[in-house]
């Protein structure tokens, strides 16, 4: 390990949501092989909520056509529960991904990501990461800016007087560079920063914020103008 890696974490709890048995098992035995703890499974939208509510996993790893409810559906019900969501869907179509991530799923993988790119995005997702397969990220990134300008029109109509919370510069920093898509690793990078360090600015901005993960911190910083002072010149 070098120096530049967190510490390992323990292993998070899963629970896994498909309607397809001979995959809900195999997926389930490639997690638990790799020394997930998969704390249940559901086969259609009202089990994957009632079974999350249950047993409160890290992480919800969850088909998107589920019977009873949809992904995005389920992502609804679930509410403000801790758990992070992880779509993993056959479809990669631009509304199916859009609906998910407005309904609160933190990332988006299609099923033809190998066991070892499904076993990191659910490491990554536990912790507060948005995992998208390769393409995806750009299309989710372009709709926050669609939506940027309308969102800070509505927080400043809401509640002009509320003050945006006082971040350092390193944080400000780090968080121009979320806003561009790019992942720990590659800020790390970019800064000459140990992964660890960018992980726990993302940490103490997503709590002075008072939001959950780093889609929320990318719509966050787009409806605040952020990007456009990255120091990357993207």
């Amino acid at each position: 390990m070098s120096q530049a890696d967190p510490p390992v974490a323990a292993a998070p709890r899963v629970l896994v949501a498909d309607d397809h048995p001979l995959w809900l098992a195999a997926l389930e035995r490639d997690l638990v092989g790799r020394g997930v703890e998969v704390v249940g499974t559901a086969a259609d939208g009202p089990a994957a909520v009632r079974r999350t509510r249950a047993t409160r996993p890290d992480v919800l790893v969850l088909d998107l056509n589920l019977p009873g409810l949809r992904g995005d559906e389920v992502c609804r019900a679930l509410g403000d529960l801790p758990t992070r969501v992880l779509i993993l869907s056959a479809s990669g179509e631009q509304q199916d991904v859009l609906d998910a991530i407005k309904a609160g799923a933190t990332g988006y993988l299609v099923k033809s990501a190998s066991p070892a790119e499904i076993l990191d995005a659910v490491l990554a997702t536990a912790r507060g990461e948005a995992v998208f397969t390769p393409g995806l990220a750009g299309l989710v990134l372009g709709e926050f800016r669609r939506l940027r300008s309308a969102e800070a029109a509505h927080e400043a109509t809401a509640d002009p007087a509320r003050p945006i919370p006082q971040l350092t510069a390193r944080e400000t920093e780090v968080l121009r560079l979320v806003a561009t898509g790019m992942s720990s690793k590659e800020i790390a990078s970019q800064l000459g920063l140990s992964h660890r360090t960018v992980q726990n600015h993302v940490q103490n901005t997503l709590g002075k914020l008072h939001l959950h993960n780093r889609v929320e911190l990318v719509r966050f910083a787009l409806a605040h103008g952020l990007e456009d002072e990255d120091p990357a010149g993207r």
